[in-house]
């Protein structure tokens, strides 16, 4: 067992114990990015003058009129950048347009004022001349004009055209679905100062405080030793603050430099939800080839990945859905061209699974869709693909441990009581005409790392003071995930101390550089190596000192829960003890470390390689009950089993399991995104831009019985502590919620009949998948007619 993975005797991490910030959390005492702008005095308040047509070429702005609103002071056009007018990393997002509008709502200028209705009247204030020019507002826009960013990708893995010869079974289809609001509870916000050594200091709401950083540096056009970037603690991510603060952060800087005066800028929920980009909606195109036992023989797929107007994260969330297409499923005979249309909207971005969803959720609607035409149940064929030993994914890295998939999946079927509950829903549709039940089960494979190989990488910083008590700084961000709980208990088990004895300070770029987004499930593994690192280095020097004050060989000494001790001794002295002596023999009582993912390799030009540290598992079941009269349904029950390998806090993974499952859920079956693409000109305006028009789950949502359950004996070698990522992948165990009304509404159909339901699955899609289901039937008319009359 690696050193790495390997737990001592009594260890922290294993142990349940709440967030860190818990009390914080439900008392309101912690503090978020917008609660310190007390802490300064003169601070100004940016609001955005917005775009309201969807694409256009830009003329004059006249500013001037915002001057004559008492309290503006400073009116940001792109001609007061100094440096580099661009937000992003990829060198195509203009921080303030120059001569062309790209999306309505984009931010033209901004106004400072005194307060925030000032800046709301200066902007009002502001006009421009603007040409409109002709708008792609969606991705099947874009497609017909040939729309496009960069060159497509492409998966080609064994003899594809020939394997469809040899298939028994041929299907070909589409599919659409939609993208995702992030609705984090805490908006985009940052505050910006000068000090008096010139220093630009930030505070920011963000997943990624190095790119911030990098970003901020180079529109304001200096060195990044001259900007700090601070990350107290986020009210919700997502993956929406991965990219996006950079440029709501360089803007409050730039007013800080321009003005003199701290600048705050934080969004209200309308302009965060207008403004900002959403989880990739995609286009599909597929056909599959099955043999006559039902094994899968051949895909040939085409993803168009809906980027919005630049490229942001495009690139690499189309490159993992490419790399998700297969789900649990061994396809030996795969070609996945992808693509990202260009279209007159917001720049979508990260989101919790980084497009993974995406491609997994078009393998299993296939599955959906087909098993019924091939006899099978979809339990049964998604059962038949599972990986085996010795396969090896479309991009040809070998399936560490495909055998938990059937180990969750057959942990869960036990679990959940499966098969009796199969048995006892055919009965209950055979004697409910209009109200049908559907239960389904489906598995989760997720590739753990980013797969930019660079991004594997972590850094901590681990003080002792004399007194025995411990900092630690470490590079990833806390967004309400549990993150800094983690690194606390590895922090307590690598030193050998009790829990108290740690504290963790605010993440921050002059503390550790260089660091990853907290992002790709990667928090833990990367951070967490860090931290033990750096707890290792101490601990080899505080060993030697132990060796001389116990009497015994420095391999033997053993430190836990603040007591050191070696075999060969009777002797044992505090933790306390132990640090004063190497104090006063001058041993160094700090570290930095450092962790990178060992193993990885990706050739993004070939989409092959080894792009993943290991996978992670899980299986789930859902149970849901459909009314034909208006397409309402109930989730009823949630069974989970996951595989989070040695959970390094088993309550907050849980909270992980639960949290993820549910916003899968929604993105599957509420969440609609909703753009105006009518010819008038509010053309490309988000119509769903407020909780009154966008649905995200609520209390009602959550199913009346909801089991988690962990993956029995699933110790990961190689991983920190034996651990497994957890954010992400529970989200994908959602797709049981979808595919159970699938089967639903396939029950209000002849047997055979091939379910074709909408993404998201509201209750109005679900409602005409029942009509369509329904229409099989020869008195299907009478009866629908029947059923107006009896709307109860």
């Amino acid at each position: 067992m690696s050193q790495l993975s390997q737990r001592p005797a009594d260890p922290v991490v294993g142990e349940r114990h709440h967030h860190e910030s818990a009390f914080g959390h439900v008392t309101g005492t912690a503090l978020y990015t917008d609660d310190l702008v007390g802490r300064l005095t003169g601070v100004l308040h940016a609001f955005p003058v917005q775009s309201t047509t969807a694409h256009g070429r830009l003329g004059a702005i006249d500013i001037e009129p915002a001057y004559a609103v008492p309290g503006v002071v400073k009116v940001i056009t792109a001609a007061d950048i100094p440096g580099v007018n661009d937000q992003g990393v990829k060198h195509d997002e203009p921080m303030l347009p120059v001569d062309e509008i790209m999306f309505f709502g984009q931010p033209l200028a901004w106004v400072l004022a005194e307060d925030l209705e000032a800046a709301r009247e200066g902007a009002a204030a502001v006009t421009a001349e603007v040409e409109e020019l002709p708008s792609l507002v969606t991705v099947r826009d874009a497609i017909a004009a040939d729309s496009y960013h960069g060159k497509p990708l492409s998966i080609d893995k064994g003899e594809v055209d020939s394997a469809f010869a040899d298939a028994a079974h041929v299907f070909e289809g589409e599919f659409e679905f939609a993208g995702q609001e992030h609705f984090y509870l805490e908006t985009q916000a940052c505050l910006a100062h000068v000090d008096e050594n010139e220093q630009v200091f930030i505070q920011s709401s963000t997943q990624h405080p190095t790119e911030t950083q990098d970003i901020v540096s180079h529109v304001l056009g200096v060195p990044a030793h001259e900007v700090t970037v601070q990350c107290l603690r986020m009210g919700g991510g997502f993956g929406g603050k991965e990219m996006q603060p950079h440029g709501f952060a360089a803007l409050a800087a730039l007013g800080a430099k321009l003005t003199g005066r701290p600048v705050r800028l934080r969004l209200d929920r309308t302009r965060d939800i207008t403004m900002t980009g959403k989880r990739h909606g995609f286009h599909s195109s597929w056909k599959i080839g099955f043999t006559e036992e039902g094994k899968i023989l051949a895909l040939d797929a085409t993803l168009t990945a809906d980027g919005g107007w630049s490229l942001d994260l495009s690139e690499p969330v189309l490159t993992r859905a490419m790399c998700h297409i297969d789900n649990a499923y061994w396809v030996p005979n795969i070609r996945v061209t992808g693509r990202i249309a260009k279209c007159n909207k917001t720049s979508q971005t990260a989101f919790r699974g980084f497009g993974g969803p995406q491609g997994m959720l078009v393998m299993e609607d296939i599955i959906g869709r087909v098993a019924p035409q091939l006899g099978l149940s979809a339990r049964e064929l998604r059962r038949r693909n599972f990986y085996a030993q010795g396969q090896d994914t479309p991009y040809y890295q070998p399936v560490r441990h495909p055998e938990r998939i059937g180990a969750c999946w057959d942990q869960l079927i036990s679990q959940s009581d499966l098969e009796a509950r199969e048995a006892e829903i055919e009965a209950f549709n055979l004697s409910h005409e209009h109200i049908k039940r559907g239960l389904a089960i489906t598995p989760v494979k997720f590739g753990i790392s980013f797969n930019l190989t660079s991004f594997n990488q972590g850094g901590a910083l681990v003080l002792v003071y004399k007194d025995g008590s411990v900092l630690v700084t470490h590079g990833g961000t806390e967004m309400g995930q549990g993150l800094h709980q983690k690194m606390l208990q590895v922090a307590a088990t690598t030193l050998g101390v009790p829990l108290s004895t740690v504290r963790l300070a605010p993440t921050r770029t002059d503390k550790v550089p260089n660091t990853s987004a907290t992002a790709a499930s990667s928090g833990s593994d990367l951070n967490g190596g860090a931290v033990k690192n750096a707890c290792d280095q101490i601990l080899d020097r505080l060993r030697q000192v132990a060796a001389g004050i116990l009497g015994a060989p420095a391999h033997e000494v053993e430190i836990s829960r603040g007591i050191v001790s070696a075999l060969s001794s009777a002797k044992t002295v505090t933790w306390e003890e132990l640090i004063n002596t190497a104090y006063f023999q001058r041993i160094q009582l700090s570290a930095s470390g450092f962790y990178r993912t060992e193993g990885l390799h990706w050739n993004l030009s070939q989409m092959r390689g080894e792009p993943f540290k290991y996978f992670s598992y899980g299986a789930a079941v859902s149970e849901v009950e459909v009314n034909r009269f208006d397409g309402s349904y109930t989730l009823r029950r949630v069974d989970i089993v996951h595989d989070v390998g040695d959970s390094l806090s088993p309550l907050l993974d849980l909270g992980q399991i639960e949290g993820g499952f549910i916003q899968g859920a929604g993105w599957l079956t509420l969440e609609d995104l909703r753009w105006d693409e009518s010819d008038k000109p509010s053309r490309g305006r988000l119509a769903t831009q407020a909780a009154s028009t966008y649905k995200i789950p609520s209390f009602s949502e959550v199913p009346e019985v909801f089991n988690v359950a962990f993956l029995d004996k699933a110790h990961e070698e190689g991983a920190v502590y034996g651990s497994k990522a957890v954010g992400e992948p529970p989200l994908m165990l959602a797709f049981s919620v979808r595919e159970a009304l699938r089967e639903a509404v396939g029950a209000f159909a002849r047997p055979g009949h091939s379910v074709d339901l909408a993404s998201p699955a509201t209750p109005e899609a679900v409602f005409w998948a029942i009509e369509e289901a329904r229409g099989q039937d020869s008195g299907a008319a009478a009866s629908a007619r029947e059923g107006q009359r009896v709307p109860s």
